[in-house]
């Protein structure tokens, strides 16, 4: 044994072939500290024996190495600019010193290799992989740039654009692509990757291959002309604007970095690297986007130990009232292997949601996507049916019928004579109280609510609500279903709205206020889409929503809340729904909607919604107008985790990120709320007090503002 770690071991094979494994004491590889460490360590070992001609590196897991350990860059980040500078500057010359190593080496890849685990494979001179591969910097997804050497390996042995491309979009790449590009240097099957790997390594170590040549390669400058480095690099800052935007700083930095440092050596390239680094760790974007990590990291680990503690496994479902949200609900389910049957009253009605299905089918094959096979099959799992009977031996049944808590009543209660004793009843409702709608049924334990967002197949988030009576049982198999279903669970309790609508209505109330006030509403989407980040401003999100369903919506929360979010007098939401501009449903709300010359959808700011609304025209600055929406979200999402509707906030950023597209660069509402500070925060929102109910915050959240305190506190 050459060297012996917790993480790696090297030691000696066959004619003088050394061997470096990753194997941590956990389900995958990372690059956390201690690891790197003894990366160091190996190397030096490994420089010191005069045994060793050549070296494979090689994982003992199914996976090679999946990147850094992101749990420590909270506490790394926070540390004074000098030190993170000197934490990933010695990284990154540990890198240097695999690439160093006095002999040829090899890296062997199976499975995923991202990250600081493409980065060890760049400092090798050799990259062979199997077909389970996934190479690739994904980095940019955190808001960050690679920092132990891939900014300046990678270009140098794929090419900048390549490279950028790579970096830039954060994508995995398969072992075929990764071929494609010069990533790897040779594809084989997954039982012969050691011994490929070890046959090419003694082509090197016998001049065969010339190793020599390609390290010299990576220690020198791009091998770019003036005109071509012009072409690249302002190709590359055109199109990373395009698709990043201002708000995501990484993909700027990474094409700038490659661009200073391409008539550097490894050495002067390197220290751009690390100076970049440093720059972006200190973003609010990457505070952000990491924080984004570790909470989807809780809200999958909490999703899994939930569905393993599941009794009950769901072979069968059932989805009643066809439609949209029917149709796409019995899709999601049957597209994932569960055979769904899909009931409804009435025989159009059944057609519209298997013609939903087919149309969801449809679009992915034409994007390739989806094969014949896999639209035949999710179709043939789909059973439309007018009669109860069917569903007497299904495992769980989602009623999506109209919203409207008597129909639901009926429906549930008629449903419950029809299912097994231990069949799960859920009602995908957006609003009505689980609690209410329980009073329907003899055994309520069985029963909650799964709020699917629409588009079905679109919208990750699957909102389940415990009821007061809702068994443990009944959520751990729900959660279990919705992950069968590629969905990601949020488990919370009842209440109006629920978790996302409940925080959303005060955003809405907060732009009815602001239209009253005077503001235009063109001006209001503008604002929260291009400087905030929203997909859609408010205006435009409530005709895609309906005016239909938000005035029903909104008089739930009225109902439920009157303390905070009674009917607003003279609301243009609700004089839009009067006049039947119900949105993009029928062609007309704040926007008229149409297609243009080439019969693609275009919008239209209305005359007839500025009549309707009839305001005096006032401007507002841009802070004025995200403070009045946002204070109001913000305060009923505080008052949520107050009131325990949501477990913690995490979770709840995760709900507005994966509900209603939550801009993922500020992380959630509640990382919106701490990047802002907290006492900063409660003295924004003083200043609009006076504005009424939604834009007073809560004791809670004063206290821990005057105490320092974080609702991401470990």
């Amino acid at each position: 044994m050459i060297y012996e770690g917790k993480s790696i071991t090297v030691s000696q094979l066959e004619n003088g072939i050394a061997e470096l494994v990753f194997n941590a004491a956990g389900s995958v590889n990372k690059f956390d500290q201690h690891t790197v460490n003894e990366l160091d360590a190996a190397c030096a070992a490994l420089t010191s024996n005069n045994q060793v001609k050549g070296l494979v590196v090689r994982s003992a897991k199914s996976a090679f190495i999946v990147g850094a350990d992101i749990t420590e860059f909270e506490q790394l980040f926070a540390l004074p600019d000098n030190e993170i500078l000197a934490w990933v500057a010695k990284t990154s010359q540990v890198f240097d010193r695999v690439e160093d190593l006095p002999f040829p080496t090899i890296a062997a890849i199976s499975g995923f290799a991202l990250g600081g685990g493409c980065e060890m494979t760049l400092a090798c001179d050799l990259r062979i992989a199997d077909s389970t591969a996934q190479i690739g910097l994904p980095e940019v997804k955190l808001g960050l740039m690679p920092g132990f050497g891939g900014t300046v390996r990678l270009p140098r042995i794929i090419g900048a654009d390549n490279a950028m491309e790579w970096m830039s979009t954060g994508k995995n790449f398969s072992t075929d692509k990764a071929l494609a590009v010069g990533a790897i240097d040779a594809a084989v099957a997954n039982d012969k990757l050691i011994p490929a790997a070890i046959s090419m390594l003694n082509d090197a170590i016998a001049g065969k291959i010339d190793w020599q040549a390609r390290r010299a390669q990576k220690l020198a400058p791009l091998s770019l002309n003036k005109n071509e480095a012009t072409m690249c690099f302002s190709t590359a800052k055109a199109m990373v604007f395009a698709q990043a935007g201002k708000h995501y700083p990484a993909p700027h930095m990474m094409v700038d970095t490659l661009m200073k440092a391409a008539n550097l050596d490894r050495t002067g390239a390197l220290k751009l690297e690390n100076e970049g680094f440093l720059q972006l760790a200190k973003t609010d974007a990457a505070k952000a986007q990491i924080g984004i990590f570790m909470a989807d990291q809780l809200v999958k680990s909490k999703g899994k130990k939930q569905a393993k503690s599941a009794n009950k496994v769901v072979n069968q479902a059932a989805v009643l009232g066809a439609g949209i949200m029917g149709g796409g609900i019995a899709y999601q389910s049957a597209v994932k292997g569960t055979p769904t049957i899909m009931k409804d009253i009435a025989q159009p009605a059944l057609e519209l949601g298997l013609n939903e299905a087919a149309s969801i089918l449809g679009k992915g094959m034409q994007r390739g996507k989806v094969t014949p096979q896999t639209m035949a099959q999710t179709l043939n799992r789909i059973t439309p049916t007018l009669e109860y009977s069917a569903i007497k031996d299904v495992d769980i049944v989602i009623e999506a019928v109209v919203e409207n808590p008597k129909v639901k009543g009926i429906v549930l209660a008629e449903t419950e004579g029809h299912v097994a004793d231990d069949a799960i009843i859920c009602s995908n409702t957006s609003t009505i109280s689980i609690n209410a709608l329980a009073k329907s049924l003899k055994k309520p334990q069985r029963f909650c609510g799964m709020h699917f967002f629409n588009p079905v197949h679109k919208m990750p988030l699957v909102e389940i609500i415990r009821g007061e009576d809702t068994s443990e049982d009944t959520i751990a198999a729900v959660v279990a279903f919705t992950l069968k279903m590629g969905k990601t669970p949020i488990v919370v309790n009842d209440c109006p709205g629920f978790l996302v609508n409940r925080v959303l209505f005060p955003y809405f109330a907060g732009f009815s206020k602001l239209l009253i006030d005077g503001a235009d509403f063109v001006a209001v989407d503008k604002v929260m889409e291009k400087q905030f980040g929203w997909p859609m401003g408010p205006a435009y999100l409530l005709d895609v929503v309906g005016m239909d369903t938000a005035d029903h919506a909104s008089s739930v929360m009225a109902d439920g809340i009157p303390e905070r979010l009674q009917k607003i007098p003279n609301d243009p939401i609700e004089k839009l729904y009067k006049a039947d501009r119900l949105g993009q449903k029928n062609g007309k709300g704040f926007y008229n909607f149409s297609t243009d010359k080439r019969g693609r959808p275009a919008k239209a700011a209305a005359d007839e919604a500025y009549a309707l609304i009839n305001n005096s025209s006032k401007e507002f600055s841009a802070e004025d107008i995200i403070a009045r929406l946002m204070i109001p979200m913000a305060n009923e999402a505080v008052r949520c985790l107050e009131e325990g509707i949501v477990a913690s906030a995490a979770e709840a950023d995760m709900a507005l990120l994966y509900g209603l597209g939550f801009p993922p660069f500020r992380g959630g509402i509640f990382r919106y709320i701490e990047t802002l500070g907290l006492a900063e925060f409660v003295a924004l929102a003083d200043k609009y007090a006076d504005l009424g109910p939604i834009y007073q915050i809560s004791d809670g959240l004063r206290e821990m503002a005057s105490a320092g305190k974080s609702y991401f506190a470990q």
